[in-house]
């Protein structure tokens, strides 16, 4: 298990998600303002889409599949809506300094 850095604090906007790649793992990295960040399998279980494109919901801590509409829980992975029946893989992030950093095992 290593801790990665992915990106600057300042490098994802609020209510936003960006995509990074670290070790093969295509990671979907959401800002939620004061609850910090969330990371995600950035590819959606149902369809080959990239979460990162879809709509963040701080209030939810979800993200929304840009393709078909799933979403998905950002803490867990877990779909909270169909069609995906899936969860994406849910990872842990900690933030150093201006740093995030994705937790990869």
């Amino acid at each position: 298990m290593a801790l990665v850095t992915v990106a600057r604090v300042e490098d994802i906007p609020e209510g936003e998600a960006r995509r990074f790649e670290v070790d093969g793992h295509e990671i979907a990295v959401a800002n939620l303002g004061e609850d910090g960040f969330r990371a995600v399998g950035d590819i959606c279980s149902h369809a080959h889409a990239h979460l990162h494109e879809g709509e963040v919901d701080p209030d939810f801590e979800t993200i929304e599949c840009p393709r078909h509409g799933s979403v998905f829980d950002l803490e867990t992975g877990k779909p909270r809506s169909l069609p995906a029946t899936l969860p994406v893989p849910a990872y842990n992030v900690k933030v150093e300094g201006d740093e995030v950093k994705v937790e990869i095992t």
